[in-house]
């Protein structure tokens, strides 16, 4: 059953929601303001977010902002302005779809299943190994959804790593893979590369280790 949580802080707008969620067979969890929404958010797991613009405590703006760089979970803003500069500066900040005040229940079920459809596809293209996600249509890479800014090639290397987490690759598996060439037993090339991912790991999670040297074979995930 899919969750949503709903941030309103208009008791009645939040209870007919709640109702008319719950009905379509969604899990529904209320919150009344933007600080809770985002603590909610923090704590549970949530596959959508249906986030009021107008909320007390954090502003829904700021909402937004803290959810989306927590994770990838869609976010269906309700706002009352519908003023296409509003509705540009809405979807810059990171909303996926919104819809205004006062809407019709048909149009936002409708809504709601296109934001899960998307998902569904877009998960498709995703890479999970603990918190590190990599997004292979986009050629992103995020470690709690902090971006890392990879090379092809490093993207590359990481993707191999984390599409097979146990095997250990060698140097000349891995310059077969990703430079698609003979290996000439040039260990630099690899190094380098394996050393730039691992700062770049680092910058974010300096405490974990996630890619391990087996010495004498090569580097497997850890």
């Amino acid at each position: 059953m899919k969750k949503i949580l709903i941030a309103e802080d208009d008791g009645d707008i939040n209870n007919m929601l709640r109702d008319l969620l719950t009905q379509n067979g969604y899990a529904v969890t209320a919150a009344y303001s933007g600080t809770e929404a985002v603590m909610r958010f923090a704590n549970e797991k949530f596959d959508l977010v249906l986030l009021d613009l107008m909320l007390p405590g954090k502003s829904g703006i700021d909402a937004l902002s803290e959810i989306k760089t927590a994770g990838s979970v869609p976010v269906v803003a309700l706002t009352a302005v519908s003023g296409k500069d509003s509705v540009v500066s809405l979807l810059k900040s990171g909303a996926n779809d919104y819809i205004t005040k006062p809407f019709d229940n048909a149009e936002l079920l409708a809504r709601i299943e296109v934001q899960f459809r998307n998902n569904a596809v877009s998960a498709q293209n995703l890479i999970i190994f603990k918190d590190i996600t990599l997004d292979l249509e986009r050629y992103d890479g995020f470690i709690n959804g902090e971006p890392l800014h990879l090379s092809k090639r490093e993207f590359e290397i990481l993707a191999l790593f984390m599409q097979n987490p146990k095997k250990v690759f060698t140097k000349n598996n891995l310059y077969e893979s990703v430079w698609q060439d003979e290996f000439m037993g040039d260990d630099n090339t690899i190094n380098v590369h394996i050393s730039r991912i691992r700062l770049k790991i680092a910058k974010i999670k300096p405490d974990d280790e996630y890619i391990q040297t087996v010495w004498g074979i090569g580097f497997k995930m850890t």
